[in-house]
């Protein structure tokens, strides 16, 4: 497992596996969010599959897959959502963990300042600078046009 900090409550990793379920829950982690679609992974791989070693595990288990082409706000609110009722430190997966990353940083928006977004996945080794024009206008307060 590569598991990497972004937050103290909040990490990311490139694809895991079953058995890495009980490690994950000895870190401190209370629940694990899967970014990764099944159609990327063999099924021992699976949503289904790994949600079961989770639950052996006593973690909570979320499935929210995102492509970079289908990754839309109601994604990110779920992300969020789970982040702020996990109760303790989550982990979320894909296959690298750059959409982990991206999908976080898109909730983050208006909520810390862009800088310190781009900061945190680039300690953790994720350089999302290129998402700062898209963190910029979510961060805007809505309805204000002047």
């Amino acid at each position: 497992m590569d598991i990497r900090r972004i937050t103290p409550d909040y990490a990311v990793s490139p694809q895991i596996a079953p058995d890495d379920m009980p490690a994950i829950a000895a870190a401190g982690f209370k629940a694990v969010l899967c970014n990764r679609p099944d159609t990327e992974v063999p099924h021992e791989l699976s949503a289904g599959v790994m949600r079961i070693a989770a639950d052996a595990a006593g973690l909570q288990f979320i499935d929210n897959p995102v492509t970079h082409q289908g990754l839309n706000m109601d994604m990110v609110t779920l992300q969020a959502q789970t982040i702020a009722q996990a109760g303790g430190p989550v982990l979320a997966y894909c296959a690298s963990g750059t959409r982990s990353s991206i999908v976080w940083s898109l909730g983050q928006a208006g909520k810390m300042p862009v800088d310190a977004i781009i900061s945190a996945t680039a300690r953790a080794g994720y350089e999302l600078s290129n998402l700062r024009p898209r963190l910029e206008a979510l961060a805007q307060p809505k309805g204000c046009h002047g």
